[in-house]
């Protein structure tokens, strides 16, 4: 890579975390001989991960760690400014690299070979088992709806009755609109609230993707109010990025560029606070390679669509959508994160004794109004496969 300024380079010596994202977006510094931010990224998260340092890093982050409760302080106020800035962009960017379902979320991949849309599809199926959807007009709350694609899947091909709730006024637009033109605004309601101010009982609950903005010091407030949420005999289904190697920080341009007030907990993070709610886990599964691959797709879309993003924003917001999509990319490929899926109940014997219930849900869903997948993975529907 090329530095091109004294002073990008005096940035890197006292603040590298976050001066090496700001100088990709501001050109200051560029990848050379036909090397990409994605060539350069993977070199140094390789040297990093295999036990590379540097002290102002090792600084930064002994201090982040000290302050990191401060950072993750999540108030209603706080939390409604940070999903405004990452989640009321133009919604016409994520329609541009997202699937057609606009799922922001890590998808499901039965050999690899699914397309985004087929991978998303099949993350949604693979949600529904879990929720054991057994009987209609059940009552689901879906917490960080996005644009409602999941709510608008359960209420069509599951008959569940769905509430969606969301900080986003871009997000609740959309899934409003989405739920009339699919003719399911009396099974699917989407409200502007937070979860906390959530008082209703229902029989199913499910997050995709929200848990990482709860903030570790509202982890086991976010469980005990799933558990409110959930009449005696419920399920709740939550799914998060986490960390493989332990409590950490996060990235301190990540925080301030992309996700204000985000991290990713450790599993060591999260189950305390479920004993604390006194929940019952019931299931966890881990995703290894799934979202890195997922990402892979969300890349190669927004490479392609790059002109028009451009038109939208400018060439600063290009790069740092690419720097941030690489960062991500390469932090489940290289840097032990992944992604959790807790199934939880409030009772010992809401559930069968065993899991079966979960796989024959899985094959025999068939859903009518989402891409089929391709023949390799309807080749593999039916017999046990690990993911990836």
């Amino acid at each position: 890579m090329h530095i091109r300024t004294a002073s990008a380079a005096r940035r890197l010596v006292w603040s590298p975390s976050l001066a090496f994202g700001e100088g990709f977006m501001d050109g200051e510094i560029e990848p050379v001989d036909g090397s990409t931010i994605h060539d350069v990224l993977d070199l140094l998260i390789l040297n990093l991960a295999d036990g590379g340092t540097h002290p102002a890093m090792r600084l930064g982050e002994g201090l982040r760690w000290i302050g990191r409760r401060l950072l993750d302080l999540n108030t209603t106020r706080r939390s409604r400014r940070n999903v405004a800035h990452h989640y009321d962009l133009n919604g016409t960017l994520y329609s541009l690299f997202l699937d057609a379902d606009r799922q922001y979320s890590c998808a499901y991949f039965l050999t690899g070979n699914e397309s985004l849309d087929e991978a998303q599809a099949l993350k949604k199926r693979h949600l529904a088992s879990k929720l054991r959807l057994d009987r209609p007009d059940l009552e689901v709350l879906d917490i960080g709806c996005g644009w409602g694609g999941l709510a608008i899947t359960l209420a069509r091909d599951h008959g569940a009755r769905v509430t969606g709730l969301t900080l986003s006024a871009e997000q609740l637009a959309e899934a409003r609109s989405r739920a009339a033109a699919a003719g399911l605004s009396d099974r699917v309601r989407f409200e502007l609230m937070d979860y906390r101010d959530w008082k209703q009982p229902v029989d199913r609950v499910v997050s995709v993707g929200m848990f990482e903005h709860v903030g570790i010091n509202h982890h086991t407030a976010f469980f005990r109010t799933v558990k409110a949420a959930l009449k005696e005999d419920g399920v709740a289904l939550v799914h998060a990025i986490g960390q493989s190697g332990g409590p950490a920080t996060t990235n301190p341009w990540l925080r301030k560029y992309i996700f204000p007030g985000g991290y990713s907990p450790a599993l060591s993070e999260v189950v305390p606070a479920v004993e604390k709610a006194g929940l019952w886990i019931t299931d966890m599964e881990i995703l290894r390679l799934h979202y890195a691959m997922t990402i892979a797709h969300w890349r190669a879309r927004f490479a392609a669509n790059r002109n028009a993003i451009k038109s939208l924003y400018d060439e600063r917001f290009c790069r740092m959508f690419e720097f941030y999509l690489s960062a991500s990319e390469l932090a489940f490929r290289r840097w032990g994160h992944m992604n959790w899926q807790l199934q939880l109940t409030r009772q010992v014997e809401a559930l069968p004794l065993t899991r079966d219930y979960m796989f024959e849900a899985e094959r025999a869903a068939a859903y009518p109004h989402d891409p089929p997948p391709s023949t390799a993975a309807r080749m593999e529907v039916g017999r046990d496969v690990e993911p990836a």
